[in-house]
């Protein structure tokens, strides 16, 4: 392991000294490669998957998965016991917490799991502290809360941000917009749909010669980075929405306070005095983009106390099937719908039909 962090540690010094130019593109690009390699080592070792660590796997429940990630003594305790009602150890000292503990809110109707992470400290994306096992705990979740000190300077936040940039998260960024496919002979073959300021033949060769990559159809559809086109290549980076919570805003004046409110993505909260929690819920149900569909039997009212609660990427009215029960689907003959996904009021849609955000739905089976 040790090998493996010299080599990082390296690769990083002379990525440091190398002047960026167009000379120095490709060479660049390789090592950026490279690094990535490493990364990619030290988090999945080679070898057997091994025991994993105590108390921290924790079973999947509800409808989304909130991870709360943070340096030690920010908060994060408190917070989630005065969401969730969990008690999670609270103290004025740092490394409190040292497991994953779980804890559950209903909202608009759907549960949603919070998990109370240890903190996280600096180099934890090189395996210090119990940093890899958090942040492999955060890959799971549907969405990042990342709760900073507002006394604190934002270099916290940039800090949190490289250490899961190093472990594949990509923090509110979409996937980079780059088809890049194998094939088995043929050469690279590069193709860019606008002009590119960084990215050349010549550095596309370089960082899929390290991948041993030298037979590849790449179509850049927006100037692209290194960095995006050997995010496509690894393929298990996340992309995961973030919020950032400032925390202790009781310890801070108004006119800082408006200054917060401007930064994007962010909520300024004070966990030990409730204060701002339903800004907090509000913004986490938009960037969970759940969608609520109530059920209707048959010759009664729609059931609204408990909606079946569907991510958007998946809203087809196969997919609700498929929540209600696995058979549902085998035996379907058409859905009766009531809501803004449909023209008419109820209308029969087959199984193909994409649903919104508190539709109701009739399922009519094969007889």
């Amino acid at each position: 392991m040790s090998t493996i962090l010299e080599k990082i540690a390296q690769i990083e010094s002379e990525m440091a000294r190398t002047q960026r130019n167009k000379a120095t593109a490709g060479h660049l690009g390789l090592l950026k490669a490279r690094l990535a390699k490493l990364r990619r080592e030290l988090i999945t070792p080679k070898g057997g998957g091994g025991a994993s660590e105590q108390g921290f796997e924790v079973s999947k429940t509800g409808d989304a998965r909130v991870g709360f990630v943070g340096f030690p003594s920010v908060g994060k305790s408190t917070l989630l016991s005065n969401l969730a009602g969990v008690y999670s150890e609270v103290a004025a000292y740092e490394f409190t917490t040292l497991t994953t503990v779980p804890g559950c809110i209903k909202y608009k109707g759907a549960k949603i799991q919070l998990l109370d992470l240890p903190g996280i400290i600096e180099g934890a994306k090189d395996g210090k502290g119990r940093g890899r096992q958090v942040i492999a705990v955060a890959r799971t979740c549907n969405l990042i809360f990342m709760v900073l000190d507002v006394l604190k300077p934002l270099t916290h936040k940039k800090l949190l941000e490289h250490e899961l940039e190093g472990f594949g998260l990509r923090l509110n960024k979409q996937p980079p917009n780059i088809s890049f496919r194998k094939k088995d002979k043929g050469g690279v073959n590069l193709n860019a749909t606008v002009a590119q300021s960084e990215l050349d033949l010549d550095t596309v060769k370089s960082i899929l010669g390290e991948y041993k990559i030298h037979n590849a159809d790449i179509t850049l559809k927006y100037d692209a980075t290194a960095d995006d086109l050997i995010d496509v290549i690894e393929g298990n980076r996340i992309y995961i929405p973030c919020i950032y919570l400032l925390n202790k805003i009781d310890q801070i004046s108004i006119e800082e306070l408006d200054v917060i409110y401007k930064i994007p993505h962010c909520v300024p909260i004070s966990a030990h005095h409730h204060w701002n929690f339903d800004d907090l819920l509000d913004m986490m149900w938009q960037y969970l983009q759940l969608v609520r569909i109530y059920t209707k039997p048959k010759g009664q009212l729609p059931d609204y106390s408990s909606p079946i609660v569907l991510h958007h990427e998946h809203t087809s009215v196969e997919s609700f099937c498929n929540k209600l029960h696995r058979t549902i689907a085998k035996e379907f003959k058409y859905a009766l719908v009531w809501g803004s996904s449909v023209k008419h009021q109820p209308q029969k849609v087959g199984i193909e039909h994409v649903l919104n955000d508190e539709d109701v739905v009739q399922i009519v089976k094969k007889v």
